[in-house]
């Protein structure tokens, strides 16, 4: 899959959800998200074994679209994509992580903070952009940055849970990532996934409905 008909999907979606060392079985979780209807799915460089929580993620988990998070160099994101990663995203900006997506025609969502680090992130050939932290600077950020630079799709992340993600959306945002606010360790820990399942279907219907009023 190519890096634009990855950013398709996860626009498709409007959420992706962020697995960052999570607790019991990643499969199962990743299932529950994938019934509730969010099948882009991120695992973090910092979860312990990602790369093999990454391969069980793509060989388990029917119709789920997986990437790998928190990547901070090239050889993090080469390795990544080399053992399947769909998309590779990072909490900054990174020439190099970059170069590596486009090299293999992977999607790379890197993080920026500033009008001036998104444009960057676009000149340098990255075909959307993660905003982080986004709760640090509220929908209205999305909203106003996208005057001058609505060629650039946007995906909030940080901060971002089911109360706030329609705002973001609603300003303009292509997607939303979202991580404890999804899969809560309480939950997990005693086997409620359908809890998981639940809430996912909440944040589809968040970002829908938002859509929707934008139309």
């Amino acid at each position: 899959m190519s890096r634009y008909d990855t950013l398709h999907l996860v626009e498709r979606t409007g959420v992706v959800a962020i697995l960052r060392k999570p607790p019991g079985d990643i499969v199962q979780m990743a299932k529950a998200l994938v019934d509730g209807g969010v099948t882009v799915l991120e695992v973090t460089a910092d979860t312990p074994d990602f790369l093999n929580a990454l391969r069980r993620l793509k060989d388990e988990v029917e119709g789920a679209t997986v990437g790998v998070g928190t990547v901070l160099d090239a050889e993090t994101a080469r390795l990544a994509i080399l053992s399947g990663a769909e998309f590779i995203v990072c909490p900054t900006l990174s020439a190099a992580v970059i170069e590596v997506g486009t090299r293999y025609d992977k999607l790379v969502l890197p993080g920026a903070f500033t009008p001036t680090e998104i444009l960057r992130a676009w000149e340098l050939g990255a075909p959307a952009v993660k905003v982080f932290p986004a709760a640090t600077l509220g929908p209205e950020f999305i909203k106003h940055v996208r005057g001058p630079l609505p060629q650039v799709p946007m995906i909030p992340t940080g901060g971002v849970d089911l109360n706030n993600a329609g705002a973001f959306i609603a300003a303009g945002a292509a997607a939303v990532g979202l991580g404890g606010s999804l899969v809560r360790k309480a939950e997990v820990e005693t086997g409620n996934y359908a809890a998981v399942s639940e809430r996912a279907r909440q944040a589809v219907d968040v970002v829908r409905s938002a859509r929707r009023r934008g139309e």
